[in-house]
């Protein structure tokens, strides 16, 4: 669910306004920020409801919200699709101090500060994660696995693995800043991901990732969140090269 409460920073104000709300801010700021781009195909109302753990009647109110605001179109009986930002819409989430010190930041020191924050979100992690957490840290894992082909669900089930991956260490903080920088840029990783390949791959890091943490291994742990930025970072370079 970290996904309704955290993708420009986390507002207990926001957290408390009704879930569709949340979903209909989140999906307009994907738009927004170039993650779902104009002709994308979102996911069936039942993918986007097993991915965000919430009822379909709760997504079907949401996508009606971005309909309104002219973002996506509904046809009965096939898959919304995005038209794009809103002007009628009001403004997005503003950004938080972090990702506009990062907007003014190389991505070699946006990399160096995800793998800094982002160790030591893995080291805690695997102190502080309960059973059931891990638990659907697999089931999104099994459900990425379906979705290799399909780069648009495979991007927002990235985004509810990691925002449920750096909750379980704990610490809002560091949670704050591991999901900020995570968002940004999104518009990159969008291009990353539609690489060929580059799902799948990322399956098999997310996969070394939790058993990693299943197995409580701190070492192993950062060693697989390290690669796997390791290899976004690459993969960034080369697309925007």
């Amino acid at each position: 669910m970290d996904l309704l409460t955290q993708m420009a920073g986390r507002s207990e104000q926001i957290a408390k306004r009704p879930i569709r709300d949340q979903i209909r801010e989140k999906l307009a700021y994907m738009i927004n920020h170039g993650l779902l781009r104009p002709g994308d195909e979102l996911p069936s109302e039942r993918r986007i409801a097993e991915t965000l753990g919430v009822s379909r009647e709760t997504v079907r109110a949401a996508l009606a919200l971005l309909r309104d605001h002219g973002m996506i179109s509904i046809s009965h009986g096939s898959l919304s699709v995005v038209i794009g930002p809103s002007t009628s819409m009001p403004p997005p989430l503003p950004d938080t101090p972090t990702q506009i010190m990062a907007r003014g930041s190389t991505p070699e020191q946006v990399y160096e500060a995800r793998t800094a924050i982002e160790a030591e979100v893995m080291r805690l992690v695997t102190q502080r994660i309960g059973d059931t957490t891990i638990g659907r840290l697999r089931d999104l894992l099994k459900e990425q696995e379906r979705l290799v082909r399909d780069p648009v669900g495979f991007q927002m089930s990235d985004v509810e693995f990691h925002m449920t991956l750096y909750e379980a260490c704990g610490n809002p903080l560091l949670f704050n800043y591991a999901a900020e920088l995570y968002s940004f840029p999104l518009d990159v990783r969008r291009q990353a991901l539609l690489r060929k390949g580059a799902t799948a791959r990322a399956v098999l890091d997310h996969r070394n990732i939790v058993d990693a943490i299943a197995a409580r291994d701190a070492e192993l742990a950062m060693q697989a969140m390290g690669s796997h930025l390791d290899r976004d970072h690459v993969t960034a370079l080369e697309v925007t090269a």
